[in-house]
């Protein structure tokens, strides 16, 4: 089995042939087994292009995409790529499908013909390991924007994929609903090893990933560990994205001669680093 799960080449992809310009423009880049990946950019700079490549949702116009070796462009794999590689998108209600949620999460399944008794077993695992079970027998639409978005999770957890590409996938949720969504795909991602690839606009919850990659006009153009990317704050700046509420607070005190260290991104890190100042 390859420690490499997805791959990109050289990937450039235009919405429309006719006009000039490419969504992707020469992308490569590659996600290793079990990593927790997030993709930051301005709007428009390609990073949910870049995500339906790795489902065959979009196949490149130029350049390879391989799902565990398998060319996302040939279509004997196609049902193999997607067993590999779940998504889960920014609105919930556009994957919930059934009126009560242990069938909404059977759905799939159920389509695959998946025996009854591993059906069950499936469904049972994955609404425990979301945090839903409880709602099993409650209809979607009566549930918070939080535990809609989880009752997605869980439908496509149910499939058993070996990575989860979430495509803003809190963008719609409240502060709480975010932390229960995330808390869920640290566990996945932590606990159950399935490798994550998290496009988002939240900072704090990119400062959490193991990599981070940023484009910008079709192509990455950052790459690293969180501390080795959002330690570049003008840079990240310049590309019209934020940092963590912490890297910005580090640098203001620095501006005012307060000696404080660099490479801090969360606020665990800066409220010890001002205690150890103040000692």
């Amino acid at each position: 089995m390859s420690e490499t799960i997805l791959t990109a080449e050289n990937l450039k992809f235009r919405y429309d042939s006719e006009q000039p310009g490419y969504a992707l423009n020469g992308v490569s880049m590659q996600v290793k087994r079990g990593e927790f990946v997030a993709v930051l950019g301005a709007n428009g700079c390609g990073k949910s292009t870049l995500a339906k490549h790795f489902n065959a949702i979009l196949l490149p116009e130029e350049g390879k995409v391989y799902v565990e070796g398998m060319d996302t462009a040939d279509d004997d794999k196609l049902y193999d790529i997607r067993q590999t590689v779940g998504m889960v998108f920014q609105s919930p209600d556009n994957q919930i499908v059934a009126t009560v949620v242990e069938e909404d999460v059977a759905f799939a399944l159920e389509n695959l013909g998946v025996p009854p008794e591993e059906m069950r077993r499936r469904v049972d695992d994955a609404m425990k390991m979301a945090g839903i079970y409880e709602f099993r027998e409650r209809a979607p639409h009566n549930l918070s924007g939080g535990q809609k978005q989880r009752v997605a999770i869980a439908g496509v957890v149910a499939m058993r994929p070996d990575c989860l590409i979430l495509d803003e996938a809190t963008a719609m949720l409240d502060p709480r609903g975010r932390e229960q969504v995330m808390q869920t795909i640290h566990h996945l991602n932590k606990d159950l090893g399935i490798t994550v690839v998290s496009i988002t606009h939240y900072m704090e919850e990119a400062a959490q990933a193991d990599r981070v990659l940023v484009m910008s006009q079709g192509n990455v153009v950052m790459e690293g560990t969180p501390k080795e990317v959002f330690s570049q704050t003008e840079k990240v700046r310049s590309l019209r994205l934020d940092v963590p509420q912490a890297a910005e607070l580090r640098d203001e005190l620095v501006k005012a001669g307060i000696p404080m260290p660099e490479g801090i991104i969360d606020t665990g890190e800066c409220a010890q680093a001002l205690y150890e100042l103040l000692k």
